[in-house]
């Protein structure tokens, strides 16, 4: 398996993150409950990606992922999706908004290239156009 790195430019925000609307992108493998679970069954990692609202309730969250333990997750979804925190952040002011949508996906892949031509720039088209996020904060598990 090869893995080609490529330079990512610097990006400066160009307002303050007071004025900033804030996504989270997890690869810690967290979805709703209603939605379909990554399939851990796959040797070689799901590449699908969930699509997770900005008012959705920590109960409404799970998380499907067998390559780390979770433990933690499932008892406070904030420790890889701290969708609770951003909200805390944006009332206080310290940021302007939280994203309409974030995205979960579950983190192992063995199928690099596919992940990094396909998968990854579909999550960020997504970001992009539906929650029209000016910072991401990116999580694992």
């Amino acid at each position: 398996m090869q893995l080609h790195r490529k330079c990512i430019p610097f990006t400066p925000l160009d307002r303050e993150l007071s004025k900033a609307t804030v996504a989270i992108v997890t690869a810690a493998g967290v979805h709703r409950k209603d939605q379909e679970p990554f399939n851990i069954a796959d040797e070689l990692g799901d590449l699908t990606f969930r699509v997770i609202g900005g008012n959705d309730k920590n109960e409404e969250l799970m998380v499907t992922h067998h390559h780390y333990d979770h433990t933690d997750a499932d008892q406070d979804i904030n420790v890889v999706f701290p969708l609770d925190i951003l909200r805390e952040l944006k009332a206080e002011g310290f940021i302007g908004d939280v994203a309409r949508e974030h995205v979960g996906y579950m983190g192992y892949t063995m199928r690099l290239k596919q992940m990094y031509e396909e998968t990854a720039p579909a999550i960020a088209e997504h970001i992009n156009k539906k929650s029209r996020a000016d910072v991401i904060v990116l999580t694992g598990g």
